[in-house]
């Protein structure tokens, strides 16, 4: 018992284990800039931690990869609407990085209710020699002022400042979902249940309402928004998932009101397949343009489909994720994990998606090769520089010695949320407050990022370059 008093001392320190993780240290969203140098995870208690990967050395090219801390900051506080008597939790919801023009970054966060923009910057001088105030930083009395001074810049020790530059709330009723940040990078948009709101990111105190779904009678509600994406390079297009499985392309040169969808995604239902899970498993989680504005990929309970934009009756490509949970929705209904909401991800050529599963499983599959490989994000292979082994689940029969079967999966832990670097194969998949950063195995010679593609280099074979814990931030 004193050893494991003494372990878990240390895991608080920097490593937290998954038995002893508070609710608010529970990772809510991870996300990648454009470049790939930051990368920012957001948890329930509204805290905000941002990685710098290594810079890349040749006396060290082993550490090329490594992620880490460079800034943590408080986001969003737990609030109390009066008028309507509800809490609203300070959970980040989604974050979203703007492309960086100068020196500093920026990134949207949100909560259910308030989008925040945040400006990350550095400072490594300080102002000295003030005529009106002495070096504590008082007020110094004009009478006894009788020589003027310049002021001068001092060299300081580096310091990463987090401050909020806009705050754009009291637009949603309902809690919001997504934010996407638009190509022309003057507007964004920020989703809820059942609206979608335009906003300009220089103007905090109205929005434009793009999309209204709202019935005039609540009872004859059918569908909700659950996630909407602008399109990469068409600033005038965005996208916009619902919770009956379909896909709606709005185009905002038609009509100030999006209400009429230029293109709708749907695929027929197979009427021998339907059962009381139907409308519930259908139900998209996550919507993504890949990176040349030519698909969309949507992500459901059971499966990853990629759509491609000039055909709406069917998906040009439908991957199974879990295939093997259909038999356990019962259960799965009954814990409520059939409610989870998936993410997915492209890689940076669009060849590759990623997405999660149950016990701490994330699936990849490869759209030229049509392979797929489950890997797992665990503390027990988590060993700097270990190589990833694929993982099988058996479905009833004999099971192998490497597989594990579908009875003995963990529901607890689920990968919900994943990224990929925009340009290189480095993964990050957040496991409840466990954040993974993965690489593709490369040579100890090599200092080049590697071209390698996932569908060319032999599946598993993952380098984990960083396993860290996320914990609970002060």
């Amino acid at each position: 018992m004193e050893e494991e008093s003494d372990t878990r001392k240390i895991n608080n320190s920097f490593l937290r284990d998954h038995n002893y993780a508070t609710e608010a240290d529970i990772i809510s969203t991870v996300e990648f800039n454009s470049s790939g140098e930051l990368l920012a995870t957001g948890d329930k208690g509204g805290r905000v931690v941002v990685f710098q990967r290594e810079q890349e050395s040749k006396s060290q090219p082993q550490r090329r990869g490594e992620y880490n801390v460079y800034s943590t900051f408080q986001s969003h506080e737990p609030e109390f609407d009066y008028l309507k008597s509800l809490e609203i939790e300070e959970k980040i919801n989604k974050i979203k990085w703007l492309p960086q023009q100068n020196a500093a970054y920026f990134l949207l966060s949100t909560n259910d209710k308030t989008v925040k923009l945040w400006k990350i910057s550095e400072r490594d001088k300080r102002p000295e020699g003030y005529n009106l105030k002495d070096e504590d930083g008082r007020i110094r009395d004009p009478t006894t002022i009788t020589t003027l001074r310049v002021p001068v810049l001092q060299p300081m020790d580096l310091m990463v400042e987090a401050t909020p530059r806009r705050v754009f709330s009291n637009a949603h009723t309902y809690h919001i979902n997504s934010i996407s940040v638009n190509s022309d990078l003057q507007t964004f948009i920020s989703t809820d249940d059942l609206r979608v709101n335009l906003w300009n990111l220089e103007i905090t105190d109205r929005s434009f309402n793009i999309v209204d779904i709202k019935p005039t009678n609540m009872e004859e509600l059918t569908e909700v928004i659950t996630s909407a994406e602008f399109h990469p390079q068409q600033c005038h297009t965005f996208a916009y998932s619902s919770s009956k499985g379909s896909i709606r392309l709005c185009d905002m040169r038609q009509a100030a009101l999006c209400d009429k969808h230029c293109k709708y995604f749907e695929e027929p239902e197979d009427p021998s397949t339907r059962s009381f899970f139907s409308e519930i498993i259908s139900s998209i989680s996550d919507v993504k343009f890949s990176h040349n504005g030519r698909y969309l990929m949507t992500r459901d309970y059971l499966t990853v489909k990629v759509w491609d934009l000039h055909m709406e009756n069917k998906p040009l490509e439908t991957y199974q994720v879990h295939d093997y949970l259909r038999g356990k929705l019962c259960s799965l209904y009954e814990n409520d994990c059939i409610f989870d909401k998936f993410e997915c991800v492209w890689n940076g050529s669009d060849s590759v998606i990623m997405t999660g599963s149950y016990n701490n499983f994330f699936r990849m599959f490869d759209r030229n090769t049509k392979r797929d490989v489950t890997l797992e994000a665990s503390r027990e292979n988590s060993k700097p520089r270990a190589i990833l082994k694929p993982r099988k689940v058996c479905v009833g029969g004999k099971r192998r010695k490497d597989e594990i079967s579908v009875d003995s999966l963990d529901f607890s832990k689920k990968i919900l949320h994943t990224t990929w670097h925009p340009h290189e194969n480095i993964i990050a998949v957040a496991a409840t407050n466990n954040l993974y950063i993965f690489q593709d195995k490369v040579r100890e010679t090599e200092l080049e990022p590697s071209a390698t593609p996932f569908s060319c280099s032999p599946y598993g074979k993952l380098l984990m370059r960083c396993s860290r814990s996320f914990p609970g931030w002060k």
